[in-house]
């Protein structure tokens, strides 16, 4: 308890004495002694001294040229949609490159040269000669359907009929066409508007003069029909025929047939013609077996002079006269689907139109035939030919 209570005094009587305070040069001095501190004060006479020389000389890049600018990034731009051009020709171009195989001056980009796309569509081989591909064409408008005074009302939709003043859809909806004295020769392009991209490629590819026939089946077929007479085509309707082999080979429910009868006949063709307007004609899909039959044949040529509505066929109806205005194939361009036997086909058309006067084809919409087409119609004018469009080759029954 003693202990305790001792003093203050008492308790730190045997305590060292208290540190005396330095100076502040004391201080320094003592911290100047030490090696780290040394170091740091090096290092910071160097940078003050850099820092001095660049104060004293200038910046030693002050002489070189700069320029500043400012970068903004820009949103990319949507890619548009492909035209028909551009969707047809796709990764196809490589299937075409030698038509004829021979050198011939339409067989395109031959030989492995570069292939140079140009801004309208055409495109040119880069190896100096003068090959080419047709371009996209320029549209030639005819007027848009329906005319006044060329449909009627009919149980499924406005039907062609002969105007109060005598005109009739064969002559109102054909492309106009003025000859020039040279040869003439049409081409009819068929099974349209089933497929978007073959369709769209035939109507902004091939030249206006060039026919193009519409499959009844297709959706908005009035709209695609609509297209091809903006950018200048005439067109046509297919009507089904019953062909060998029936009902193996089928070409729809509004198939007309060899035995069906008058009654029949007339009511597939009211839902057929009624289908859109704006055709000058129709022609004949399959049929060879439909086209032996007299009472068929009878119904079905009777409706199209009715109605004023013209008939080509793709050949195997030249015997059968009728409609108000006929005509008959020459050649099916592409019975074999290689590049090199449709323009052998489209040369021996063009021989025989320098034969006779003139001459008629016709073909589908395969992307061969559309592409082979389109090459060999550009260069017929240099080679003494006038396209003409297919209804220039009609003739009225009788004359």
């Amino acid at each position: 308890m003693f202990a305790k209570r001792q003093s203050a005094l008492a308790a730190a009587a045997g305590s060292p004495p208290p540190p005396r305070a330095l100076k502040p040069v004391e201080v320094l001095k003592a911290a100047v002694r030490k090696p780290p501190v040394i170091a740091g004060l090096a290092g910071l006479l160097l940078l003050s001294t850099g820092a001095l020389f660049l104060t004293v000389l200038g910046d030693p890049r002050a002489g070189t040229p700069s320029a500043r600018i400012a970068l903004k990034r820009e949103a990319a731009a949507e890619a548009p949609a492909p035209s028909g051009f551009d969707a047809f020709s796709m990764g196809a171009m490589g299937l075409y490159q030698d038509l004829t195989g021979t050198g011939d001056p339409l067989s395109g980009a031959a030989g492995g040269e570069a292939l140079i796309t140009l801004p309208d569509g055409a495109t040119v081989a880069g190896g100096g000669g003068s090959s080419y591909s047709a371009p996209m064409q320029v549209a030639s408008p005819l007027a848009k359907a329906p005319l006044a005074g060329l449909s009627g009302p009919g149980p499924n939709g406005p039907l062609p009929v002969i105007a109060p003043d005598g005109r009739v859809p064969a002559q109102a909806y054909a492309r106009p066409f003025r000859s020039n004295g040279k040869p003439r020769v049409a081409l009819i392009v068929g099974g349209l508007g089933l497929n978007a991209v073959t369709t769209k490629a035939a109507i902004e590819r091939l030249p206006a003069d060039v026919t193009l026939s519409f499959v009844p089946y297709a959706e908005n077929l009035q709209g695609w029909i609509d297209q091809a007479r903006a950018q200048g085509h005439e067109v046509m309707l297919e009507m089904p025929m019953e062909p060998t082999g029936y009902p193996n080979n089928d070409p729809g429910p509004y198939t007309l047939l060899a035995d069906g009868g008058a009654d029949d006949i007339g009511a597939k063709m009211n839902w057929l013609l009624g289908r859109a307007t704006g055709y000058f004609g129709v022609t004949n899909y399959l049929g060879d077996r439909f086209s032996a039959s007299d009472a068929g044949m009878n119904a079905f040529l009777t409706t199209l002079r009715q109605r004023g509505v013209a008939f080509l066929d793709d050949g195997s109806f030249q015997r059968r006269p009728g409609a108000w205005a006929r005509a008959s194939a020459d050649k099916v361009i592409d019975q074999t689907q290689s590049p090199a036997a449709i323009i052998a086909a489209l040369n021996s058309l063009e021989a025989q139109a320098k034969i006779r006067g003139s001459a008629l084809g016709t073909g589908f919409s395969y992307p061969v035939t559309v592409e082979a087409a389109a090459r060999w119609t550009a260069g017929l004018e240099q080679r003494g030919l006038q396209l003409a469009p297919a209804s220039a080759m009609t003739q009225r029954p009788g004359r």
